[in-house]
């Protein structure tokens, strides 16, 4: 399977951007998909996952309440709705499957995208 990240871009704070995450191949279902982000000079963090039926979903502290996960399965889509934007959301923003439950830990994921780049202006 690929996985493919697109819908980065320049965003302004407060503002709103929609990243997709779009499977070929193989499909999301069974698997949950999650959100990594990478800023510059900073380590890859977990930034949000849905379960593979989208009824559970998690998310790190600092984007709680703003960013929103959804899937819709029969696209084999994964989108991540970031809302009220802040610079220290500027980062790469990847995405990632794995069978069974969403982690929090990278190494648990086996398929992995690209990445997409966003960047948040104050």
């Amino acid at each position: 399977v690929q996985l493919q990240a697109y819908g980065g871009g320049l965003g302004q704070a407060g503002g709103s951007l929609r990243l997709s995450c779009a499977a070929s191949g193989r499909t999301f279902s069974s698997r949950a998909v999650a959100w990594f982000r990478q800023g510059p000079g900073k380590e890859r963090e977990f930034v949000s996952a849905i379960t593979w039926k989208g009824s559970k979903t998690y998310y790190t502290d600092s984007v709680r309440g703003r960013f929103t996960i959804t899937r819709v399965n029969t696209k084999n889509t994964v989108y991540l709705q970031m809302n009220s934007l802040k610079p220290e959301d500027t980062a790469v923003y990847y995405c990632a499957r794995r069978p069974g439950i969403p982690t929090t830990k990278g190494y648990e994921y086996d398929s992995w995208g690209q990445g997409t780049q966003v960047t948040v202006s104050s």
